[in-house]
């Protein structure tokens, strides 16, 4: 069922994206080892909790249908052990899932957002206007603007502040990336020191020099950044941009505590599969697929919307992205108690 889903998905995408592929030409092969081989294990991963839970429904639902599940119970088994191998089986599949986010799919992710910045979207050009950045704890970066296409900042200023005092103060014109060394060049730069008594000045045409955590890439695109992070590089991105008092932190945050509460969420569905599908229906296996389905949407549904309200700053991240399990782990222990033993 995954591989049909995923099928169906990518064929979707693929011709929504035609257009786009005949305009800019990127070659067959580079669609296929590129961007489709990528794409599939995120689709996969995505539709995971949905299919465990179908498959959960239809295999139990099956068993109830045949009378097995109120034979199991009449020797003696209580429904407590009936559920220990799904217990088992949810938390294997959990485990390779959250090994597959944590690890796998950000490095596919990383080939896959590249191929669509450079074939399926537009040219990004950086639009902040008069930005400050903290690059180190005392250290403070200001650029009036920067382009991106040449890689050039303008009206520069990197500042050392210690409480309320200025201790340094290096100003230019410009700033270039050199990157064949990996530094900066200052163009028409101005250097200050300021001690108790007095203060030093140095000026000069042009200079190379390192600023701490200021690189290129600060000010590239971050389309789906998030989602090209593995786990320990997630967490020090995480750091870097909470040192620096950044205001979008919440997408990676999100991103953080998702890959640890989607293993949680196959097994909540999974044991949640087993109680509404183990009573024999009047209606048979039909209808509980049915409502196994309805259900599994309306979970994904939810944690969508969870995902985006926390994105957008209007709830805390870790709340958000545990919402979904701890409501659907709730209506499960409901439904427990009405399971007949």
């Amino acid at each position: 069922m995954v591989f049909v889903f995923t099928t169906i998905i990518i064929v979707i995408d693929l011709t929504e994206k035609n257009d786009d592929f005949i305009k800019s030409k990127p070659g067959w092969q580079k669609i296929i080892f590129e961007y489709i081989l990528n794409l599939v294990p995120y689709f996969a991963n995505m539709l995971s909790p949905i299919m465990v839970f179908i498959a959960t429904v239809l295999v139990t639902s099956r068993l109830a249908a045949r009378t097995e599940i109120v034979a199991i119970l009449a020797s003696g088994v209580s429904f407590k052990r009936l559920l220990w191998p799904y217990f088992v089986g949810s938390s294997l599949v959990g485990l390779s899932i959250f090994y597959l986010i944590a690890w796998i799919i950000p490095n596919s992710n990383k080939e896959r957002v590249a191929f669509e910045l450079v074939y399926l979207k537009n040219p990004f050009f950086f639009e902040g206007r008069n930005v400050h950045l903290k690059v180190a704890p005392e250290t403070f970066v200001y650029l009036e603007s920067y382009n991106n296409a040449n890689q050039t900042g303008y009206l520069f200023s990197l500042e050392t502040v210690r409480g309320t005092d200025l201790l340094a103060k290096l100003s230019a014109d410009r700033m270039v990336w050199q990157p064949e060394k990996a530094s900066w060049q200052l163009e028409n730069y101005k250097s200050m020191q300021f001690f108790e008594d007095h203060q030093t000045m140095t000026q000069g045409a042009k200079i190379d020099t390192l600023i701490p955590n200021l690189t290129p890439k600060d000010f590239e695109s971050n389309y789906l950044h998030n989602e090209t992070l593995t786990n320990a590089e997630l967490d020090e991105y995480i750091q870097r941009l909470k040192s620096r008092g950044a205001e979008n932190v919440e997408p990676y945050l999100v991103e953080k505590y998702l890959r640890y509460s989607y293993p949680f969420a196959i097994i909540i569905l999974t044991l949640m599969g087993v109680i509404l599908s183990a009573r024999k229906s009047r209606e048979g296996p039909g209808f509980q697929i049915a409502l196994g389905f309805l259900l599994a949407f309306i979970y994904i549904i939810f944690y969508i919307i969870s995902r985006s309200i926390a994105e957008a700053g209007s709830m805390p991240p870790m709340l958000a992205c545990w919402l979904p399990n701890i409501v659907f782990a709730f209506i499960g222990v409901v439904l427990y108690k009405t399971v007949p033993r």
